[in-house]
């Protein structure tokens, strides 16, 4: 079929469907990360609901909460006279969190039939749909809706949005696999920065005497998000098969040794020993470092206590209500700034993993964490604000690398064909590690003041379990090797199923697609999603130089 004959056919597609977004002759690649970071930046407010909690507190007593004695979970679902407890609305997070592993490892195939483009536009409207049928259980005081809308809608658009840019990016950047797949996913670090920030802005501006502003804020929140969303899922454009950039060849360095020359299908990599060996280094590394994330505001407040604000010889116990509230502060700083690490260190350790290896990015994950999470306790012995805040803030740039790097060792392992749909099954390993992690911390800290301990020596024993975590990760690397030849499919295979899913598109061609350089277009494109991104860090150093005063 002649050139313009194909691409009449592929104008005539339906608009989402995958054979329409084939990219064209002029193409320039550069401009799917942007497309792929305005769906990250949305959807990694999920980090930052917390932001929701202490208003909706008291979202019918405004100034002070209603409060209801001994009121169960089932009752809380359905009050309109009480009052949300902080337990009830971390549940919000939690659901979220599941359906996000839930549905990344369901539809993960379908995303893969379909395109980033259909999987974008329904992760826009169960995303920004979370947030406004979440505002309109606000408004009418039902705590179900919220688990309805933040939770079940919003963790499937979670789900669907993390994980449809994966194997587009992989595709276009075979010769930067790590960069390409860390700059979408800092996109999910920096979220919370800019959604936090946007929300506080929000319910500054509509709350009221009789309002705490919350409702109205999430029904904006969810119209820009779904806008945002759609703006990026339409920017996608996926590779002809077989494109590679003009002049690549694949690297043949040891640091490389691991990338496949072929591909496993969907159906057989959860039956190779790799994939759970992967399975297990995400698990560990994510349980180490979201344990720390969920507490590491009040573990700062409980080891310095008074020093935080030059009161060096007071515990948290001992402080007055206003050094308590400063202390706080310094928390809120601290917090700041380790989101700020996890966003930068999620595109700067994917990007070194493109010359590292895979392999070797991970085992400095496991043998540098191992050592400062075994320094944490000696840190805080003598008495270094600077020094554990430094400590934690590197721990957070490899937790964060951890997701980023993760998408292309899959892809050098199992190949690109259905590198997405089998990101989408692993995630299952980050829904546990969001239930291991933070468990493991709280529980062996209660442990320790059950015993006796003091409350700024507490964390000393966690920190060790969180050693033992690192230590199973790093025996779990070492025991990954390139998959078995019998696990490949033949040309046969991979020919009919790259057939099946492009149609005729593949008959598009290449000439021209994925030149670099600059254009309009392109900077256009990176403003849009760049702007919010550095408003976002200017604010997270302003609240973080507490830390430094």
């Amino acid at each position: 079929m002649s050139q313009s004959g194909t691409m009449s056919a592929q104008d005539q597609a339906p608009i989402l469907s995958k054979e329409r977004i084939v990219a064209k002759p002029g193409f320039n690649r550069w401009l799917v990360p942007p497309a792929a970071l305005a769906i990250h930046l949305c959807i990694g407010m999920s980090y930052g609901l917390s932001v929701f909690w202490k208003p909706l507190e008291r979202a019918l007593g405004v100034t002070a909460p209603i409060v209801c004695e001994n009121m169960t979970l089932f009752e809380a679902l359905f009050t309109t006279t009480c009052d949300w407890r902080r337990t009830d609305l971390v549940y919000i997070f939690t659901i979220g969190i599941v359906f996000l592993g839930l549905s990344a490892a369901l539809f993960g195939g379908w995303l893969e039939r379909a395109g980033p483009r259909k999987a974008g536009v329904v992760a826009a409207f169960c995303w920004g749909g979370g947030f406004i049928v979440s505002a309109l259980g606000v408004y009418t005081h039902q705590l179900w809706l919220l688990y309805l809308g933040l939770g079940v809608l919003g963790g499937i658009g979670l789900g669907l949005g993390y994980i449809s840019p994966v194997s587009t990016l992989i595709k276009w950047f075979p010769d930067r696999r790590g960069m390409a797949t860390g700059m979408a996913i800092m996109g999910f670090g920096g979220g919370a920065m800019i959604g936090s920030l946007f929300a506080n802005a929000l319910m500054d501006t509509f709350s009221t005497p009789s309002s705490v502003g919350v409702a109205e804020s999430m029904a904006v929140m969810g119209v820009v998000y779904i806008a945002f969303m759609l703006g990026g899922a339409f920017g996608y454009r996926v590779t002809p098969v077989g494109w590679q950039p003009e002049g690549w060849t694949p690297p043949n360095d040891a640091a490389h040794a691991m990338i496949t020359t072929g591909n496993v299908h969907l159906k057989n990599a959860h039956k190779t020993p790799q994939f759970w060996f992967i399975w297990i280094v995400l698990c560990m590394n994510v349980s180490a470092g979201i344990g720390v994330l969920a507490t590491a505001s009040p573990m700062l407040q409980e080891i310095f206590g008074g020093q935080l604000i030059g009161e060096p010889g007071l515990g948290i116990k001992e402080l007055n209500t206003a050094q308590v509230a400063a202390v706080a502060g310094v928390g809120a700083g601290f917090v700041a700034l380790l989101s700020l690490f996890n966003a930068f260190g999620r595109i700067l350790w994917a990007s070194a993993s493109d010359f590292l290896g895979r392999k070797n990015t991970y085992y400095c994950f496991f043998l540098i964490g191992i050592v400062l999470y075994a320094s944490a306790p000696f840190l805080a012995t003598v008495g270094s604000p600077l020094l554990f805040v430094a400590a934690f803030c590197f721990i957070l740039t490899m937790y964060g690398g951890g997701f980023a790097t993760v998408p292309a060792y899959l892809a050098d392992i199992f190949g690109t064909q259905f590198v997405g749909a089998i990101h989408g099954r692993l995630l299952t390993a980050w829904a546990t590690a969001g239930v291991l992690g933070p468990l493991a911390i709280v529980y062996f800290r209660e442990a320790q003041l059950a015993a006796g301990v003091p409350m700024a020596q507490a964390y000393d024993y966690t920190m060790y379990v969180l050693v033992a975590f690192l230590v199973v990760g790093l025996i779990a690397n070492m025991l990954i090797r390139p998959v078995s030849k019998k696990w490949l499919m033949s040309d046969e295979e991979l020919a009919a199923v790259r057939h099946a899913d492009a149609g005729k598109a593949h008959e598009t061609g290449s000439y021209g697609i994925g030149l670099g350089g600059f254009s309009p277009l392109v900077l256009l494109a990176w403003l849009a999603v760049g702007i919010p991104f550095v408003w976002g860090v200017i604010n997270t150093l302003g609240k973080a130089a507490s830390l430094f005063q």
